[in-house]
């Protein structure tokens, strides 16, 4: 099904990204994360894509897998960084073959120390309005509630979102945030500048104090005290690190539900217990 009418038609939904392995690496793991999560029948799951595209053949095959295999609806990841039009065209005829529709299509994070950057893409919006003229694909793309980091200014960052709606982006999903007052701020300035896509929340669970100066430096995410005050408390207490981060997720979805939103988008990183432990806490307000 096409993520742009799920979002439309149902009352709740609730997604999960996974990402793939490296080249060479086992696909168990990842392989038994969406089959245990499947059993809660998420209305889809992402698969993450390398920014250099060094998993793309990785990134089909698990999209076949939660496809023909598991019966979810998948959303392939697509990054144009260090990308030809010819790499593109290759990702997009696999996909085609294999029945995807639903494709996720980001610039991806920049590779240092390379000279010779490939620049047929320079920015998301160039690359949705490619794969749009290459076939009948639901795209999304992505959005930042605290602004783009390299962004001048969230002005800036509004309107390069607007571009990619106007490219042809039928729905968009949040960098992570954890403070929601941020999220409905951003949400009321993407109304305001005349988007109108479904915008999806994206939940990170913070299940470990040692992803604090991690979740900084990629996306320079404001962390609320509790949060900060949680990971200090359990820094040497992992499972209940585990746990509590599990709970703030919880508690941020339900404070998005009781505000009127309606879809949400859960970041994994593979750990089927994550998942299954923050929809078990908002299975009943979803109506599940």
């Amino acid at each position: 099904m096409r993520i742009s009418k799920l979002l439309k038609e149902n009352d709740y939904s609730i997604s999960f990204e996974v990402f793939p392995p490296k080249p060479g690496a086992s696909f168990d793991s990842v392989m038994e994360c969406t089959s245990s999560l499947a059993a809660l029948k998420p209305d889809f799951c992402s698969v993450t894509y390398g920014a250099s595209g060094n998993t793309a053949g990785n990134t089909v095959k698990v999209v076949k897998y939660v496809q023909d295999e598991l019966g979810m609806t998948p959303l392939a990841h697509l990054t144009c960084v260090q990308s030809s039009k010819e790499d593109i065209d290759k990702v997009l005829a696999e996909l085609k073959d294999a029945g995807i529709v639903n494709i996720m299509a980001l610039r991806g994070d920049l590779p240092k120390d390379i000279e010779d950057l490939k620049t047929d893409f320079k920015y998301a919006s160039e690359l949705i309005e490619y794969i749009k003229s290459k076939g009948d694909f639901c795209i999304g793309g992505a959005c930042y509630p605290e602004g783009h980091p390299e962004s001048p200014d969230k002005q800036s960052d509004l309107e390069n979102l607007k571009r990619k709606a106007e490219a042809g982006a039928e729905f968009l999903t949040t960098q992570m945030f954890f403070d929601n007052s941020i999220f409905y701020n951003f949400m009321y300035r993407v109304r305001d500048i005349g988007i109108e896509v479904p915008i999806v929340p994206g939940i990170m669970p913070l299940t470990s104090s040692q992803q604090i100066s991690r979740i900084k430096e990629l996306s320079g995410a404001n962390l609320p005290p509790t949060l900060l005050a949680m990971a200090d408390k359990f820094r040497n207490n992992p499972e209940a690190m585990k746990q509590a981060g599990i709970v703030f997720a919880s508690l941020q979805v339900l404070d998005l539900i009781s505000n009127g939103i309606r879809a949400f988008h859960i970041y994994t990183m593979n750990k089927a217990e994550i998942y299954e432990g923050i929809y078990e806490n908002v299975r009943s307000a979803i109506g599940r």
